[in-house]
């Protein structure tokens, strides 16, 4: 398997997090976390394979005859439950920009521009001072880099086991095996 990166040094903004299989905790099992921040004094991000199966202009408030009435809503994550997280991802020839927690204003501005994806989190995933590094220590996530497909993948239960497959053979082992084995 993949050595982890080491954390403390480097910031993982813009990586994921893929929740290693063992992991059983219900609101991270087989997550796919987008980090958005992450320092000294704590991190956060979005799980991007939550679908709610709904859009924001079926959401109260102003997107319902907007520019965002399409945008797909997904979980983010158990804080915050009841915030709307705007995210935004351009692809570039260089790249990507993600554009975290963004106005609606301007993600009405991204939307219209090409090569841009835009959804929408309820809630998000955030970690305290030490909080995901001890996560770290312990294997319950494993570090990867945001491929520039990554929007363009489904955001549903197929989108953690196609990263963890992308990270080497002995992960895509783990990512394959039924959630109970002893019923294999």
């Amino acid at each position: 398997m993949r050595e982890r990166e080491k954390v403390g040094r480097e910031s993982l903004a813009g990586a994921l997090l893929l929740a290693h299989p063992s992991l059983r905790d219900p609101n991270f099992r087989r997550a796919v976390v987008l980090m958005s921040a992450h320092s000294a004094s704590g991190a956060m991000g979005v799980v991007l394979n939550r679908p709610l199966g709904r859009r924001l202009g079926e959401l109260k408030g102003d997107f319902a005859l907007g520019p965002l009435a399409s945008v797909p809503v997904c979980q983010g994550g158990p804080v915050e439950e009841k915030q709307l997280v705007l995210v935004a991802w351009q692809e570039r020839d260089d790249g990507f920009r993600l554009h975290f927690g963004i106005e609606p204003e301007k993600a009405a501005q991204l939307f219209d521009e090409e090569a841009t994806s835009l959804r929408a989190y309820v809630g998000y995933s955030g970690w305290s001072e030490g909080q995901l590094e001890n996560e770290l220590g312990q294997n319950t996530w494993v570090v990867a880099p945001a491929p520039s497909d990554l929007f363009s993948l489904p955001p549903d239960d197929n989108l953690w086991r196609t990263l963890l497959s992308r990270e080497g053979e002995e992960w895509k082992l783990l990512a394959d095996e039924p959630d109970e084995p002893e019923k294999n």
